[in-house]
């Protein structure tokens, strides 16, 4: 039999760890809300007739923002067969809100009680028997990213898809609340021809309590000839409950969570009746303290980026490069170019091959080592819930700029990838803040931009902090998106900053498989890049370089250099007016780590950066003789602010839904790379 599986619950309740779990997906998770934008689908391992859709996190059925559309619809239109309401079992009560909502709706559920090992590590007894029957449907502890409980809550999912409805008619509105109800019930089923009701169904109970919420999209697909007197009704409940139906509503459903609550939670205490201190509790007392909250965040961020980045026994990143380099310049090169030698091919053959191709894409792949602890340490992050404190400490920062602290979640996105992080927008719920964090997260320092900053710290800075190097472009890429929001806010989208509700999750240790398959994720989409989109503009580069209409010819007289130099003079200003600089602009929007492999064609800045990695000593004979320190940080900060890559222009065209914001967008975007790369380029022809 095919059955369709709904997963639902609050964002960061565990829905993707879970979804990964009963299908060997490997979705994205995090332990921080708003990872999941959109609907995925996935067959069950164990039974391809089952279809799993893992949806977007809601925190009730009244959504406010686009992803809790997409989540809402799907539920109420589609109609899954059985829907997996996941509760987190630490945040019980904050949960069971969407849960009575769920049920509300008559769907069949099945009720996943998450985290239950941390609930058994902080004392906490929850008597899942009597809540089960309280709720009125099956309630099955488990622990999803173990696996544990997992198999017996399939096992109830598919007994309740083959079983009659549940009754699920629970006590939770008063007579006054259910009477309202039951009239709006009658005016939608009135069969006006016969003047009798039909059957009254679970979708137009839901509909009931909906319109009495006035929830305004249900409002608006209410039939002309019924508006008025349905409309009546609400009008008249408003009167009996001060103007604010609604917040009565929501007030029952809270009472009835309270006292089901109390019947089956026992939360530890002290001996003084007082809540006892969790782990989570002490240590925000350091990480979200008003005072402490910013510079913890900058110290560990910088010791993140000296791990990866850094010189001595932390340098870890550096030391694999090493590793990496080694191999790549010395069997690797020295068999492909052996073989190609013993096969007698021609002089320009064997240019492609060792200074295009190899040159290229090995530009690339010598930085993936560091690119990899980069998004390891990352992840980890991410997964022990500390990424979503700074998000609350950030609000208080991002509010005076006109932004809430949820923007802060795609724009940290941003640091793996701006196309994921451009669909996160949609967690804001204000369009206005919506369309300012589209068009500041590029500002965020992406994965493919690493490798760019890396082969001129490796090669220009050799000899320098060359993990602060790196770390302030970063840095600078946040300031500018702060203060870009500000400029922003004030101009072209002035307006109230919407409210900011987050809760924090419980600090956990992340598991190896999570972060590996974090981690793993963003690295395959370089070595897919590498294989495929730089592999094709290396050889594109390199005959582009090395030919002209005439035949092949010098560099300086190449089609390249033609194109080069017909725009190489916008960037004169800044400090990096040469041609091959200009082309590698231009490259990058094709894809960021073009730049390193159109580099690695036209200077050889590959065997610059193995040797910087292997001696510690900069082989400056390509790139000194274009950028200086001062104009090389103006490039790396150029390049940082630009356009993002064509994808990323792609998704904000998606995510906008308009050419012409569109536009606007990447004209922001360039004109404030070449404001701040100018100021760059003063302040550091002053440093260096």
């Amino acid at each position: 039999m095919s059955i369709r599986i709904a997963l639902a619950g609050n964002p960061n309740c565990g829905k993707t760890t879970l979804f990964n779990d009963i299908t060997g997906s490997k979705q994205h998770v995090g332990n921080w809300p708003g990872v999941t934008v959109e609907q995925k689908t996935g067959k069950y391992k164990k039974n391809k007739e089952i279809e799993i859709v893992d949806l977007p996190g809601i925190y009730s059925l009244s959504p406010y923002s686009a992803e809790e559309i997409v989540a809402r619809d799907y539920i109420v239109d589609e109609h899954p067969d059985v829907l997996i309401d996941i509760v987190d079992g630490t945040n019980i009560e904050r949960n069971l809100y969407l849960t009575l909502q769920v049920l509300e709706t008559k769907i069949p559920t099945v009720i996943a009680l998450n985290m239950m090992d941390e609930v058994e590590a902080s004392g906490t007894k929850i008597d899942v028997q009597k809540l089960s029957k309280l709720l009125g449907v099956p309630v099955v502890p488990i622990v999803a990213r173990t696996g544990k409980g997992v198999d017996e809550l399939m096992r109830e999912a598919q007994n309740i898809a083959s079983s009659d409805m549940q009754d699920t008619n629970l006590e939770i509105f008063s007579p006054q609340i259910k009477n309202y109800i039951e009239e709006i019930v009658y005016l939608i089923d009135e069969n006006e021809n016969q003047g009798q009701t039909k059957t009254s169904n679970s979708h137009e109970m839901w509909q009931a309590i909906k319109i009495l919420e006035e929830d305004e999209v249900v409002m608006g697909k209410l039939p002309g000839n019924k508006r008025a007197k349905i409309t009546s009704i609400v009008d008249k409940a408003n009167d009996d409950f001060d103007g604010d139906t609604e917040a009565e509503i929501a007030d029952q459903r809270y009472k009835f969570i309270s006292d089901v609550v109390n019947k089956t939670v026992k939360k530890p205490v002290k001996s003084n009746g007082q809540r006892k201190e969790t782990k989570s509790d002490k240590i925000d007392k350091i990480l979200t303290n008003r005072i402490l909250a910013i510079p913890a965040f900058l110290v560990i961020m910088y010791a993140l980026f000296h791990i990866t980045f850094g010189e001595g026994i932390l340098g870890i990143g550096v030391k694999l490069q090493t590793i990496v380099c080694d191999f790549w310049d010395g069997p690797f090169t020295e068999a492909i170019m052996g073989a190609i030698e013993g096969m007698g091919a021609a002089d320009w053959a064997l240019g492609l091959v060792g200074d295009g191709i190899l040159a290229g894409v090995g530009g690339v792949v010598s930085f993936l080592p560091q690119i990899l602890v980069l998004f390891l340490l990352m992840s980890f992050l991410e997964d022990s819930g500390y990424m979503a404190r700074v998000a609350f400490v950030m609000d208080r920062l991002f509010r005076k700029f006109g932004l809430s602290g949820k923007s802060f979640i795609p724009l940290l996105m941003g640091y793996g990838c701006s196309v994921p992080a451009l669909m996160a927008s949609r967690t804001l719920e204000s369009e206005k803040d919506r369309k300012i964090t589209m068009m500041i997260t590029p500002f965020m320092s992406c994965g493919a931009k690493l490798p760019i900053y890396l082969m001129f710290a490796a090669t220009l800075f050799a000899g320098y902090n060359q993990t602060l190097i790196v770390y302030s472009i970063y840095m600078i890429g946040i300031v500018v998106a702060v203060i870009g929001a500000l400029i922003l806010s004030k101009t072209m989208f002035k307006g109230e900053t919407s409210n900011f509700i987050m809760e924090l999750p419980q600090y956990r240790i992340p598991t190896l498989k999570s972060v590996l398959i974090h981690a793993w994720e963003k690295v395959k989409g370089f070595a897919i890049k590498a294989g495929t989109i730089i592999l094709g503009s290396t050889i594109l580069i390199w005959f582009l370089s090395n030919f002209n209409f005439s035949g092949m010819c010098e560099m300086e007289d190449s089609i390249l250099a033609s194109v080069g130099n017909m725009i190489a003079w916008i960037f004169t200003p800044l400090g990096f007016g040469d041609w091959k600089a200009a082309v590698g602009v231009v490259t990058g929007w094709i894809a960021k780590e073009n730049i390193v492999s159109t580099f690695g064609v036209l200077f050889g800045a590959t065997d610059a950066v193995a040797e910087a990695a292997m001696e510690g000593a900069a082989a400056l004979d390509g790139l000194a003789a274009v950028f200086t320190k001062a104009s090389a940080f103006a490039y790396m900060t150029f390049n940082l602010l630009c356009m993002p890559c064509f994808a990323a222009v792609g998704a904000i065209k998606r995510e906008m839904g308009s050419w012409k914001w569109t536009g606007i967008t990447v004209a922001f975007q360039m004109v404030t790379a070449y404001i701040v790369s100018l100021i760059v380029y003063l302040i550091c022809g002053m440093i260096f």
